[in-house]
């Protein structure tokens, strides 16, 4: 069966005997003539036509107000959970299948995670599981919503759009409004994703993309701050770029800035890679239909888009029925030059979260074992 899986792969990317990658980046368009432009003003840094460019072309597509770009999607985040007032001592709840970033950002602002399950269709964080939580470890204290067990305030709920496909992000935001909790996007995955027919990202106070070299466009790292709030949008320019107040030679800065501003050199990628968004997305979701018709005659659980989405299918996935088979295909599969990976180790696992407040996580446990994503590259 998995020799059947490696020459279907193989002849849907047309290469016979080469190694094929997980998702690698495709440069079909003005990038080398949008770079050489950078290279040729010698505005190669964050001040550039391009950046602003770039943030008017991916607030355009996503439909936020405002885009604020920054090195990479990290960074964006950790701006997000700031300007969320998120400080030490404060508390943030987010899944523990994810990314590590996600986790990351949280402690780079002195505030603890804490970890709630995720749903089996999305695998993206489970309302029923938060709205279970709040309303049994949870109470509700001059307006503001504090942790039973801690004693502490649960300020921002993180939710993630795993692998590109959407989260039940509407019934997140009703509850998070509910307990007077701030959402934060991570939609790091999910550019070109739609959760009923409203880009991932544009839900909350403040959305995160990445355009790290995996990711659907890239600007060979990058990433976006989304937010409606033109204040905030301001802000979150202002202290990416140092917090430095405009003069035309004093060096004077009003706030704790990070040097966090995307260079215009990058940027001038990410506009030639938007250019292309449209076809790529419409390509990989074409890849997704073969994948998806290909499995369904091996009896193999190919990973679709939820209800009321439109998923830009940035990495498929299949889940396998156990974890000595998923460890099995993964061998069979890169051992034989296609690359194939397990999805992450469940944060609460890791060493620096192993102590950190978890609920019920049977399904992302469950997952965890089982879930491989295969190739997803955009096909030439």
């Amino acid at each position: 069966m998995y020799n059947s899986v490696i020459e279907f792969i193989r002849e849907l990317y047309k290469t016979p005997t080469e190694f094929i990658p997980l998702h690698e980046p495709r440069f079909l368009g003005n990038e080398k003539k949008y770079v050489n432009e950078c290279i040729d003003s010698t505005f190669v840094s964050s001040v550039g036509k391009f950046v602003s460019k770039f943030e008017e072309m991916v607030a355009d597509y996503t439909g936020a107000k405002y885009a604020v770009a920054c090195v990479n999607g990290t960074a964006a985040l950790h701006i997000a959970l700031i300007l969320s007032d998120i400080n030490a001592d404060d508390e943030v709840i987010t899944q523990p299948l994810t990314f590590i970033a996600t986790a990351n950002a949280i402690s780079y602002t002195g505030a603890r995670p804490i970890f709630i399950d995720v749903d089996m269709d999305t695998m993206g964080l489970s309302p029923i599981s938060l709205i279970d939580f709040l309303k049994n470890k949870t109470e509700i204290k001059d307006g503001f919503c504090y942790n039973k067990q801690t004693g502490k305030r649960i300020k921002a709920c993180i939710p993630m759009h795993t692998f590109g496909h959407p989260c039940k992000i509407d019934e997140i935001l009703d509850i998070c409004n509910a307990y007077n909790i701030e959402l934060i996007e991570d939609a790091a995955e999910s550019l070109g994703s739609f959760y009923k027919g409203k880009h991932t990202g544009t839900f909350g106070k403040f959305g995160t993309l990445s355009f790290n070299g995996n990711k659907t466009i890239t600007t060979g790292g990058g990433g976006m701050i989304l937010t409606n709030d033109e204040e905030l949008a301001k802000l979150a320019k202002h202290i990416t770029t140092t917090a430095k107040v405009p003069h035309k030679w004093e060096f004077v800065h009003d706030y704790i800035g990070y040097n966090y501003r995307l260079t215009n050199i990058a940027a001038a990628l990410g506009c030639a890679q938007m250019e292309q968004l449209a076809g790529f997305i419409e390509n990989k979701r074409n890849i997704a239909q073969q994948y998806s018709d290909f499995f369904a005659n091996l009896d193999m659980n190919f990973v679709i888009e939820p209800l009321y989405c439109s998923s830009n299918y940035w990495l498929n996935a299949l889940v396998l029925e156990s974890k000595e088979q998923r460890d099995e295909f993964l061998n069979f599969t890169n051992d034989r030059g296609v690359m194939t990976r397990p999805i992450w180790t469940l944060m609460n696992k890791l060493e620096m979260f192993k102590n950190c407040q978890q609920e019920d996580l049977s399904n992302s446990e469950w997952l965890e074992e089982r879930v491989v994503n295969i190739p997803s590259s955009v096909v030439l």
